[in-house]
């Protein structure tokens, strides 16, 4: 008998602390949409509202990675990638922050979790690993999905929908570029330069359309669209390290719960029934999707 070889219980289970984190982490995701919603809302520039979001982020990093002593923070080997992708993320947050003052954060996040359907088209020309049949099928699935939830040529489908749309491209290529990086750039590199360029540039943009909160349920929700960001990525760092980051993906999908029961507790929002279909059928499509990449990385 081979004492070394493991179960395939052992190979897929996952550390307890991991599963716990990773729940938290998009949770604090679902936190960040939905203080963003709110301070739209209620009549703060989004521009600004984007700004204080990775202004928080990039200030924590800087100091928790000790900025001003570790060359890993501020190290960039491919420096044209780095910036493409430094922009995307802000891209994404602004195509997002836009469209959270006019549809549910449950539609927004129906939209937005296409992103892994997407990035296994993106990831054949630009990444060499080419879907197979099984895939396909799923991805074709994954996009009438996104269209049960957009349902273009209906009263449904108005302009802010084309921001969301943008917004999940943006994610896209975003974790496209961030597959493509993490093999060359140290992780501190990749989520400090992240918010650093949104940092950078936004600010002539938005701190001349700052605004003080006028209560202080504004004031908590600024504060909190910050911290969320920043410790759901730290969040998921953390659970990657325990666990294989494959198996940190499916997790993902809990922020459909979350966000529709934020959106109710908060707004008074509900999803129709179209929109909870659509839901199901994106969700479905992603989590094969990540089962056949996790079968195929098995092999290989």
């Amino acid at each position: 008998m081979n004492l070394q070889a493991k179960s395939p219980i052992v190979e897929m289970s996952m550390p307890p602390a991991a599963i716990g984190i990773a729940l938290f982490s998009f949770f604090c995701f679902s936190l960040l949409d939905a203080s963003a919603k709110w301070l739209v809302v209620g009549g703060q520039a989004v521009m600004f509202v984007v700004w204080v979001r990775f202004a928080i982020q990039a200030l924590f990093l800087v100091v928790f990675f000790k900025g001003w002593k570790n060359k890993r923070l501020w190290k960039m080997e491919r420096p044209v990638l780095q910036i493409c992708r430094g922009l995307l993320l802000p891209g994404m947050t602004c195509f997002n922050f836009l469209a959270l003052q006019y549809l549910q954060l449950a539609e927004t996040i129906s939209v937005l979790l296409a992103a892994p359907i997407v990035v296994a088209v993106l990831a054949g020309p630009m990444l060499g690993e080419w879907a197979g049949p099984r895939r396909w099928v799923a991805i074709f699935i994954g996009f009438i999905g996104v269209l049960i939830v957009v349902r273009p040529g209906t009263d449904v489908f108005t302009w802010p929908v084309l921001l969301i749309l943008g917004s999940m491209l943006c994610n896209s290529f975003y974790l496209v570029l961030t597959r493509k990086l993490a093999s060359v750039e140290t992780p501190e590199s990749l989520i400090f330069y992240s918010c650093f360029f949104a940092v950078v540039l936004f600010a002539p943009l938005a701190i001349p359309e700052a605004q003080m909160p006028q209560q202080l349920s504004d004031w908590f929700a600024f504060a909190m669209a910050g911290l969320a960001g920043m410790v759901g990525h730290m969040g998921l760092i953390k659970a990657s390290k325990l666990a294989d980051a494959s198996k940190v993906t499916p997790f993902l999908y809990t922020q459909i719960i979350w966000m529709t029961l934020l959106g109710f507790l908060l707004f008074g929002d509900l999803p129709d029934s179209w929109t909870v279909l659509g839901m199901i059928v994106v969700a479905g499509s992603g989590l094969y999707l990540w089962y056949r990449e996790h079968k195929l990385g098995k092999r290989m």
